[in-house]
């Protein structure tokens, strides 16, 4: 016998409206401009453009009452049999004279740039060699092989051996190291390297000026590359003999090498993105600071009237349910655009209410910590909504712009008690490293005791970890002569 029992559970559901605005939050302003027109693209109801109540009650106040025109009479405008007597009636006369056109009245268009990759480079140039096939083959398939830095890290029987069996061919690994040699005599210099210390023997080779110095750095660099790679130049001048001048001038020689060849003609898939802010902030007369949604961030949309009208008279079922589903859609889509306007400008509130001292100064020493608990306790929202508003968005301020995580850091207490942000600790060691003699450069424990000496009590191991987040290399690599 079945028994029917009660449970009582709490669940958490989510309206269409806010799957809705849960889903823009986190878009930017380039991507928002986008979900707009495919939502433009597929529901008819929704279109752009502002209420017309206001613009129609103001026609009306402006109506003549005097207009000889009746109710009854014909109000269309007459048409025009030749066109060709009036198509230059409201031409300016500017603009029938010959190179005398506005420059706002031309359509820019952005122009559309070829790239070609590295590889396909380097072929053009193997075809000038005016090899055989067999030759041509053996070069292409080498060319192929390069990585990304333009190395050839395979060898050459390996080669052979593949290109052997791909085209049922005996190739061995002397035709690929005569055709290798062709390879790396073109440009860029240092192409098809096997490593990083043949790279630069062959850039050398290609120098004309061959002088002391030039004899200098190819000797450090055949003779001494793994004492140069960890900048030991007190073994480097005992393995060649080299004062301290002379090895100062090879080195600056050795600088001016390309450790990676290809990365100048790597153009095929690199593009550049630019960076469309989604707030602007700027300063009153009075001091204060304004904020608002940069122009274009959200559109004015409002609802077809002929759909909407549609919609209320009596059609067939499937026409009904249509509409009603694309006006719901389009009601929703409208609202959940306003509704991420007033978050998103509540949340940038929140956060120059709780960093007002560095927008008014733009000084990075000034940032507080900051979490975004913080900012969710003030506009009485969710942190993963504060989250999403945050993610990917940049303000235009008067001292540049900024991305909003940048703004969130956490907070170490300094001897006096206060707590100080870890952005303001990583501009010390910035500083710290900047004044440093080069020659012989702070390790982390030194810097450690400078910053403790500044009032910021900080572990070494944590020096360590802000310097490699601002891609700064240990005390051994920053030395110099």
């Amino acid at each position: 016998m079945q028994r029917q029992t009660q449970t009582q559970r709490q669940t958490l559901k989510y309206s269409p409206l806010q799957i809705q605005m849960l889903n823009l939050l986190h878009l930017t302003t380039m991507e928002l401009e986008q979900r707009i027109k495919e939502e433009l693209e597929e529901n008819p109801i929704l279109e752009e453009g502002k209420e017309e109540n206001a613009a129609e009650e103001t026609a009306d106040e402006f109506e003549d009452p005097n207009d000889t025109l009746g109710a009854g009479e014909d109000n269309s405008v007459q048409d025009y049999y030749d066109w060709d007597e009036f198509r230059d009636d409201d031409v300016p006369d500017y603009k029938t004279y010959a190179n005398n056109q506005a420059p706002d009245n031309e359509l820019y268009t952005r122009p559309v740039v070829e790239a070609i990759s590295f590889r396909d480079d380097l072929k053009q140039q193997v075809h000038f060699l005016q090899l055989d096939e067999r030759q041509q083959l053996i070069a292409d398939f080498i060319l192929d092989s390069l990585d990304e830095d333009g190395f050839l890290r395979r060898e050459s029987d390996v080669i052979a051996d593949d290109i052997s069996f791909a085209n049922s061919m005996f190739i061995e690994g002397d035709e690929v190291n005569m055709l290798l040699k062709l390879i790396q005599q073109l440009d860029p210099p240092g192409i098809a390297a096997k490593d990083l210390r043949e790279c630069l023997l062959i850039q050398l080779n290609r120098l004309e000026n061959r002088d002391d110095t030039w004899h200098s750095a190819y000797r450090i660099v055949s003779d001494a590359f793994d004492e140069l790679g960890s900048r030991n130049y007190d073994k480097i001048m005992r393995i060649t003999g080299l004062d301290e001048e002379c090895l100062k001038k090879a080195i600056q020689v050795i600088t001016t090498l390309n450790p990676k060849p290809a990365s100048g003609l790597r153009n095929d898939s690199i593009i550049n993105e630019s960076i469309k802010p989604d707030f602007m902030l700027w300063y009153t007369e009075d001091g204060e600071i304004e904020v608002q949604l940069t122009w274009g961030n959200s559109p004015a949309l409002r609802l077809n009237k002929l759909f909407t009208q549609m919609a209320e008279q009596k059609n067939d079922k499937a026409t009904n349910q249509f509409l009603k589903n694309k006006m719901n859609s389009a009601k929703w889509f409208i609202d959940a655009i306003k509704q991420r306007e007033n978050t998103m400008l509540s949340t940038l509130k929140a956060i120059v209410r709780l960093q007002y001292d560095y927008f008014q100064s733009g000084d990075v020493k000034k940032l507080r910590p900051m979490i975004l608990k913080d900012v969710a306790e003030i506009i009485n929202m969710d942190i993963s909504t504060v989250s999403r508003v945050t993610t990917n968005k940049y303000v235009q301020t008067p001292f540049g712009i900024v991305l909003l995580k940048d703004l969130f850091t956490e907070g170490v207490t300094n001897e006096d008690g206060t707590e100080v942000s870890n952005r303001e600790i990583q501009e010390a060691i910035r500083e710290i490293v900047a004044a440093e003699d080069k020659r012989h450069p702070y390790n982390d424990q030194q810097i450690t005791d400078m910053l403790s000496e500044k009032g910021y009590s900080v572990a070494r191991r944590t020096v360590a970890k802000y310097r490699e987040q601002m891609n700064i290399p240990t005390a051994r690599l920053r030395v110099t002569i």
